[in-house]
């Protein structure tokens, strides 16, 4: 192949850069593969006239290990390689691929050019090289050892401390961390490793893992959410976003991410005894709805912040899932309740049937709560006694707004409390999707069913 020196290559990309020539016709003119002359634009491009200058470069271990690793993370070919190492060729950078594939490390170590020495010169050599007992060298070598023997340990407690347990892996990642300051051989006797072990382990931690870009995307959106997704809801997001993953898989890879889900806790209690009527358990457990505004549940939920109480009052529909409306006070007062009614009735357009359920709570035996539902013609249901199972989707609700919310976030104050809980409220109708709503938001899934009809 004809060798170009500076001049020509400099020529080659000026007439380029004018625009007249396009690089199939310029590597024509110089009887070489357009890939040569991309590749000669492209090092102008990162180093300027500096990437043609005559220059011998005697290339390390640790530079090869580098480009290769390089290579790894960012998925980068053997021509873009050398360009951004400013490399000659690109086949120089696939050789070393290639031998670092089949025989580790020391296939990257240069070879000594020359006849080589006879074994017998080699052991007169040795035995010459060896320091004598007693003497500064062979304190010198002692020392060295003993720092060797000290680095070591040091790695792999700091390795135990934080995992428990210490795999061969991790001796290989300390022997190879150690590579450049003690010789590896002396090392591996220290680690009880064999060096067959550590170039297959090394080998196989040089390789991408199988599920990064998985593990990646499973990690992005667990901070997403907050933490509030498992692995169901996550394997379905996944599927709206078009990777079709078996559940057991997501579930196996957030173990090894160490990624879970929040526990529920216990919500505030309402119920005082009788106080006024108690309506019939019409709802009797049947959650479903076929239509928006159908059937409502509400009830009301305790926070404890800084000292002080908080008391949340939501509306749910059955057909979605979704919060219809919720108001907040100090105080469990009917006030609470009264003014959730009239935020909510806003939503009704009169037409169909409505039923709202809720417990046996004072709130909801108070005649102007049971004329305002009669008012709109809103049939009254309670659950049974002490029974929480009979307005079961309430209480998830609030379940999964304490882990997914109140134990998650810190807050500065009641206000700022309260503005954060008005964004979540947002994120649960419209991000948050549920299984049971084909991988929906709530929102989204009211959308979708209206446009069906």
């Amino acid at each position: 192949m004809t060798k170009f020196n500076m001049e020509k290559k400099m020529d080659a990309i000026r007439r380029h850069q004018a625009g007249a020539e396009g690089v199939g016709s310029i590597a024509k003119s110089l009887g070489v593969n357009h890939e040569v002359v991309r590749m000669w634009i492209k090092q102008f491009e990162y180093h300027g006239e500096k990437a043609f200058e005559k220059s011998y470069t005697a290339y390390t271990v640790p530079y090869k290990l580098d480009v290769l690793q390089h290579m790894n993370e960012h998925g980068t070919t053997p021509n873009e390689a050398a360009v951004i190492f400013n490399i000659p060729s690109p086949g120089i950078i696939r050789k070393w691929r290639s031998q670092f594939s089949k025989n580790g490390i020391d296939a990257l170590i240069a070879k000594k050019k020359g006849r080589p020495l006879m074994a017998k010169n080699n052991a007169k050599i040795t035995n010459k090289q060896k320091p004598v007992e007693g003497s500064v060298e062979a304190l010198k070598a002692e020392v060295e050892r003993l720092r060797m023997e000290n680095a070591y340990p040091k790695k792999v407690e700091y390795l135990n401390s934080k995992q428990g347990i210490i795999t061969k892996q991790d001796k290989v990642l300390v022997v190879h961390e150690l590579r450049f300051d003690f010789p590896v051989v002396a090392v591996l006797q220290i680690a009880d490793i064999p060096r067959s072990t550590y170039y297959y382990w090394l080998k196989k931690l040089g390789n991408p893992h199988p599920d990064s870009e998985l593990r990646n995307l499973i990690q992005s959106i667990y901070d997403e959410h907050e933490g509030r997704y498992g692995y169901r809801r996550i394997r379905d997001e996944l599927l709206n976003r078009g990777h079709h993953v078996n559940h057991k898989r997501v579930q196996r890879i957030m173990k090894e991410l160490n990624l879970k889900s929040m526990v529920r806790m216990k919500k505030y209690q309402s119920y005082k005894g009788t106080v006024g009527h108690i309506a019939p358990n019409v709802l009797n457990r049947n959650f479903k709805a076929e239509k928006p505004n159908e059937k409502w549940v509400t009830d009301i939920t305790e926070f404890k912040l800084f000292g002080e109480k908080l008391y949340v009052s939501p509306i749910l529909d059955l057909f979605n899932g979704e919060i219809i409306t919720y108001t907040i006070g100090t105080r469990p007062t009917y006030s609470l309740v009264s003014a959730m009614l009239e935020q909510a009735f806003e939503r009704l357009s009169g037409d169909g049937e409505m039923l709202l359920h809720s417990d046996q709570g004072w709130h909801y035996q108070m005649k102007p709560y049971q004329h305002a539902l009669r008012r709109l013609g809103i049939t009254q249901s309670m659950s049974r006694k002490g029974n929480c199972y009979d307005n079961a989707v309430m209480e998830n609700f609030f379940g999964i707004m304490k882990s997914e919310f109140l134990y998650l976030r810190k807050f500065e104050s009641i206000e700022h409390f309260k503005q954060e809980l008005a964004k979540y409220i947002d994120y649960y109708n419209h991000k948050r999707i549920k299984a049971k709503l084909k991988g929906m938001s709530p929102v989204q899934y009211r959308a979708h069913a209206q446009q069906v009809a």
